[in-house]
C-alpha cells in the first residue's frame, strides 16, 4: 500500500533583524569619519594660510566650510535634495573643532568653543525651522545651515571688536541668503513660466507661517504637506549658500 509523502517544510532562515534599517545605520557609522576629514581639512587649511600669509587673520577654516557649503548646494542643484553625507559631517565637524578649542588643542585659528558649535546649529535651526514647518524649505537645507552655524559657533565664537559673534555671523548670512534665495525664486518662476501656479503657493506659504506663528504649528503642517504634491521644487540649497558666501566676503574681506 503506497503512503502519501509529503513534500519537506520549507524553514524561513533565522533572522535577526529588530526593524533597523541597516543602510541608514552604516550611512549614520561613517558620519564621524566623513567629519573628522573635515576637520583635518582646517587643520591643513589654516596651517597653509599661516604659512602663505602671516600677516593676514588666518581664514583657512572658512574657506573649508565654504567648500562645504559649495559642495552641498552642487548636489542641492542637481538632485534636489543634500543627502546626510554632505550636511551631517559638517554640523559633527563643527563641534570637534569647537571641543578642541576647549581642551586647548591648537587645531586652527578658531576661537568658539563646543558650546559655541551647539549654539551656533540650534540657531541656524531655528531659522529654518519655521518654513521647513510649511514645506517652504527641505530637510536638508535645513541640515545644511545646521553645519554652517556649527562651523560659524567654532570659528567666530564669541567674537571682539571689529569681529562678528558665531550667532551673528549665522543670522546676518541668513538674511543675505534669504534675499538671494527671493531673487532666484523669481528668476526660477520668470523661467518656467508658471506665474499663477507658482503665485498660489508663495499665498499659501504665507498664510502657513502666519498659522505656525499663531500657534496652528498641526494645521500648517498638515496644508503644507496636501501641497507637497503639486509643490514645484526649488533647490534652495543654492541660494544658501550664495548669501552665506557674500556675506562672509563682505565681513571679512571688504571690510577688513
Amino acid at each position: 500500500m503506497a503512503t502519501e509523502t509529503s513534500a519537506p517544510r520549507r524553514t524561513a532562515p533565522p533572522t535577526h533583524d529588530l526593524g533597523i534599517d541597516r543602510a541608514f545605520v552604516f550611512q549614520m557609522a561613517r558620519m564621524p569619519a566623513l567629519a573628522a576629514l573635515w576637520v583635518a581639512a582646517a587643520v591643513l587649511a589654516d596651517r597653509a594660510w599661516a604659512a602663505a600669509t602671516p600677516a593676514v587673520p588666518n581664514l583657512g577654516p572658512v574657506v573649508v566650510i565654504c567648500l562645504g557649503m559649495i559642495l552641498a548646494a552642487a548636489v542641492d542643484g542637481w538632485a534636489y535634495k543634500v543627502p546626510n553625507w554632505a550636511t551631517l559631517p559638517l554640523v559633527l565637524s563643527g563641534w570637534m573643532l569647537g571641543g578642541l578649542h576647549d581642551l586647548g588643542v591648537p587645531a586652527d585659528a578658531g576661537a568658539g568653543g563646543f558650546g559655541a558649535a551647539v549654539l551656533g546649529t540650534a540657531v541656524g535651526f531655528g531659522l529654518l525651522f519655521p518654513l521647513l514647518a510649511v514645506g517652504g524649505v527641505g530637510v536638508g537645507d535645513v541640515k545644511m545651515q545646521m553645519g554652517f552655524g556649527a562651523w560659524a559657533g567654532a570659528y567666530f565664537g564669541a567674537g571682539g571688536p571689529g569681529t562678528p559673534s558665531g550667532p551673528g555671523v549665522v543670522v546676518a548670512a541668513f538674511c543675505a541668503a534669504a534675499v538671494v534665495g527671493g531673487l532666484f525664486g523669481l528668476v526660477m518662476i520668470v523661467l518656467r513660466g508658471r506665474f499663477r501656479e507658482n503665485a498660489r503657493t508663495v499665498a499659501e506659504i504665507m498664510v502657513d507661517l502666519r498659522l505656525f506663528a499663531g500657534g496652528q504649528a498641526g494645521l500648517a503642517a498638515r496644508r503644507a504637506k496636501e501641497r507637497r504634491s503639486r509643490w514645484v521644487k526649488l533647490p534652495y540649497g543654492v541660494p544658501l549658500c550664495v548669501g552665506f558666501l557674500l556675506y562672509l566676503w563682505y565681513a571679512l574681506v571688504l571690510t577688513a
